[in-house]
């Protein structure tokens, strides 16, 4: 296991390499100034532009900018934003209990009605249950989020009034947030009304980002407990008298839950990436609002950092996912 984590660790070096450059590729090869974006409206003069050029390292060579930003990498500084100059870092971080509890929550209620929808058309292979949940999966694949999310917010905003369309809390209730986690600060709070409309806030949103996670884990765990509802351990398992629940809960869903973490590891990064259309939609201030509004401006320093520290995450989350492996199946052995 300590061969196979060092093994793992040491392939993210090269990777991150690559990621920076095609962070910082990606970005200039977009059209736009980001001092002419930073101007507006207002102009500048030539020796302005020039001045500000300077500022910020746009007028050295592209190749210059980049090692100039690797280094500020190595040093543990992701540079500081064009138009609020404030560090990427704490730009990030400021914004990152956002979007974690958003896509925890998506995540948790993708998993367990994922799981739980594929073990019930498993066990009903072939029957209208199979049928139906395997039909409502592949819908639910293939909608695009913001035509989903917008329908959402047409039915339960719109026509219901049920739930809010925009932000993270009503704008009544304001108070301290040490966590920047709201739905734990607004418990702290003591505000009467505050949790519930925090809640209420994140039912939307997590619904949309949950749509694809929940269709494809429903998908990989009834075809993972097929393959094990098979095994001729199952059938010695029947004929020992076990009860169904037993049989299914204890034996085959244990066997079957590897492809599954497997399948909930990768849909954090799907996660991630739905963060930004589903942020931008419901107006949620997260790290996927804050990429797209940097995108718009230009802001190459906010840019490039937050795919870094996004895709760290998901490096991350991918590893812990491998190491899980040998606690749920001792018979798994890395090395």
């Amino acid at each position: 296991m300590l061969r196979f984590t060092l093994n793992r660790l040491l392939l993210i070096i090269p990777t991150i390499v690559g990621l920076t450059l095609i962070a910082f590729l990606f970005i200039r090869l977009l059209p736009g100034d980001p001092v002419l974006v930073m101007a507006g409206e207002r102009g500048l003069s030539p020796e302005r532009h020039a001045e500000l050029m300077a500022q910020f390292g746009l007028d050295q060579p592209w190749w210059k900018q980049y090692f100039t930003y690797l280094t500020g990498l190595l040093q543990g500084d992701f540079g500081s934003s064009f138009s609020t100059k404030r560090p990427v870092l704490e730009e990030f971080f400021a914004r990152f209990p956002a979007t974690i509890e958003l896509a925890v929550c998506a995540i948790a209620l993708a998993s367990v009605l994922g799981i739980t929808a594929g073990i019930f058309a498993a066990v009903r292979r072939g029957s209208w249950i199979d049928q139906l949940t395997m039909g409502t999966a592949l819908v639910g694949y293939s909608m695009p989020i913001f035509w989903w999310a917008l329908l959402l917010i047409m039915l339960f905003s719109s026509m219901l009034g049920w739930t809010p369309v925009s932000g993270r809390i009503a704008i009544q209730y304001f108070f301290p947030q040490p966590t920047g986690f709201m739905l734990i600060d607004s418990l702290l709070s003591g505000q009467a009304g505050a949790f519930r409309s925090a809640v209420m806030h994140l039912i939307l949103p997590t619904i949309v980002l949950a749509t694809i996670p929940l269709a494809v884990i429903a998908r990989q765990t009834r075809s993972a407990m097929l393959e094990v509802l098979g095994e001729v351990y199952m059938m010695t398992a029947r004929s020992k008298g076990l009860s169904p629940l037993r049989v299914v809960g204890l034996h085959a869903l244990r066997n079957a839950l590897i492809p599954v973490v497997t399948t909930i590891g990768l849909q954090v990064s799907v996660a991630m990436g739905g963060a930004i259309l589903t942020e931008t939609i419901f107006s949620w201030p997260g790290i996927g609002k804050w990429m797209i509004d940097s995108i718009s401006r230009r802001d190459y320093q906010v840019v490039q950092g937050g795919l870094l520290l996004i895709a760290l995450l998901v490096m991350f989350v991918n590893l812990t996912v491998d190491l899980l492996y040998g606690l749920i199946n001792p018979r798994v052995r890395h090395d």
